[in-house]
């Protein structure tokens, strides 16, 4: 099942996300095909990162829970708050 990590950084939080960044995208590679696709929020006025948003396969809610409190960026203490919801890809689906 498709699970949505919905992040959203703390104010002020930009440098850490920076200095997390190589420890960030280590981890999600790790995770093979697990990760379906994911990027940054970008602000309106200045396009600098605000928070996450990833598409991940995974067993339960429980399982996408995990592998979004074991990110680097969330163990650092740059998010603000996580969503996980469940997700159905209907429109452009890959074969």
């Amino acid at each position: 099942m498709l699970f949505a990590i919905l992040c959203n950084d703390k104010a002020d939080h930009l440098q850490l996300r920076l200095d997390t960044r190589p420890a960030h995208l280590d981890y999600l590679k790790s995770l093979g095909d697990k990760i379906k696709f994911g990027g940054p929020f970008l602000s309106e006025a200045d396009q600098k990162p605000t928070g996450s948003m990833l598409m991940v396969e995974a067993e339960t809610i429980e399982d996408a829970k995990a592998i979004a409190a074991a990110d680097p960026y969330a163990l650092a203490g740059l998010f603000e708050n996580v969503t996980v919801r469940p997700w159905n890809w209907v429109i452009n689906k890959p074969a």
